[in-house]
């Protein structure tokens, strides 16, 4: 496990160049507005740590499907922007209600609420420009790009997702079924965006882009349940945000109605089945690694 760890922290090293850059060179076009706060609060969430793992799978897929890493650049920082969009918003009081992000104040703590949605709203608008600025990429890969992010992102994917798992609060009668959904949204929609991005980058064929996003739906889902675990079962110093969140909002998860084991069961499962997704690549060792280092993840 320790090279997977070590490549995870080449990738993370990467985006967190390519979006210091990219923060650099949009503040500098917002010449004459007095908006650096803003940008304070973006820097703040984005340099919150982490290991990275979006852009990681974004840099990794483009790699397998034969292309460079410097075509998957922008991609990976644009899933970056708008995963970290995604936690200050889940962060905010109306939704988790968390004061702690990767253990550091959240947002809404450090820069108050009207700060932190604003730049939640920049985080999730800038992908998009980043995406269309992309060198190396031509019209046709940026307009893929552009669709999967969106797509993935919004109602049928992240915040459907997110949208379900609010109305579940108010519910005792969630299914595991239903759990499940709503996770690959919440959850999968974003993993699934990241590995189908960078088979764009690199050009690879329509079979692989569809396995590449079955791969990421799949590690989302797990990803989630483990999550649930780690929530009853660590501290809030390996996993650098609050624990027990779940349990004392009364938050139907996987643990309630499957137990600690049959959790642990279902994410083995889904596990397996993301392996057998990356046959449709060549060297996918790293893949394979990491994709077992999510079952035991801690800080």
């Amino acid at each position: 496990m320790n090279d997977v760890k070590e490549q995870l922290g080449i990738y993370a090293r990467r985006a967190e160049e390519v979006l210091r850059s990219q923060l650099d060179r949009m503040q500098s076009a917002c010449t004459g507005m007095d908006i650096d706060t803003l940008f304070a609060a973006m820097r703040h969430s984005l340099g919150a740590g982490g290991k990275r793992i979006r852009p990681a799978l974004v840099y990794e897929f483009c790699r397998v499907c034969g292309g460079a890493l410097e075509q998957a650049d922008a991609a990976a920082c644009a899933m970056e922007m708008t995963h970290t969009s995604s936690l200050i918003f889940d962060d905010l009081p109306a939704m988790d209600d968390d004061d702690l992000r990767r253990g550091k104040p959240s947002c809404h703590k450090a820069f108050g609420e009207a700060t932190a949605i604003l730049a939640g709203d920049a985080l999730i608008c800038a992908p998009f420009a980043v995406m269309a600025q992309a060198e190396g990429l031509d019209d046709a890969q940026k307009v893929e790009l552009v669709r999967t992010l969106s797509v993935l992102e919004g109602e049928s994917g992240m915040v459907g997702g997110q949208q379900m798992d609010m109305q579940f609060e108010e519910r005792d009668d969630v299914t595991a079924a239903e759990l499940e959904t709503m996770c690959l949204g919440k959850t999968g929609a974003l993993m699934a965006a990241a590995c189908r991005m960078g088979v764009v980058c690199a050009g690879g064929s329509e079979a692989q882009r569809e396995a590449a996003e079955e791969y990421g739906r799949l590690v989302g889902l797990a990803f989630q349940i483990i999550d649930d675990v780690l929530d009853v079962t660590s501290t809030a110093e390996q996993l650098g945000k609050p624990i027990g969140s779940d349990e004392e909002s009364h938050k139907t998860t996987f643990v309630t109605l499957l137990g600690l084991d049959g959790a642990r069961e279902r994410a083995a499962a889904l596990t397996a089945q993301a392996h057998g997704a990356l046959d449709a690549f060549g060297d996918a060792q790293f893949l394979h690694d990491l994709t077992d280092l999510l079952l035991v993840r801690v800080q």
